[in-house]
């Protein structure tokens, strides 16, 4: 399995970005795919996540109504859209992908994309 990040950026506060994880390797079907970030000095944390066979998401509160997850099945692409964007939002983003229903344990990674907001 491939995990493949693009999109991150040096972005103003108030601005968007939108990443992207290519994935590849295997089907998808009965997994979940999502984003996770990781600043510096602090432990790796979720940002949202979508099942890929129903396109259910979830999404960390600090995110909610900021955040878009999406998918491309034909793609084999998840997208993050960030409106809104905050300095706290500065960190390195990753993509996951788990098999079931939920991503708490990641069983893949992805490079990450660093993502920078400024004030």
């Amino acid at each position: 399995v491939q995990l493949q990040a693009s999109g991150g950026g040096l972005v103003q506060a108030g601005g968007s970005l939108r990443l992207s994880c290519a994935a590849s390797g295997r089907s998808f079907s009965g997994y979940t795919l999502g984003w996770f970030r990781q600043a510096p000095g602090k432990e790796r944390d979720f940002v949202a996540a979508i099942s890929w066979n129903f396109g259910t998401r979830s999404y960390a509160d600090s995110v909610k109504g900021r955040f878009t997850i999406s998918r491309d099945v034909a793609k084999n692409t998840i997208y993050l859209q960030m409106n809104s964007l905050k300095p706290d939002d500065t960190a390195v983003y990753y993509c996951a992908a788990s098999l079931g229903a939920t991503i708490t344990t990641p069983g893949y990674w992805g490079q990450g994309t660093q993502v920078t907001v400024s004030s």
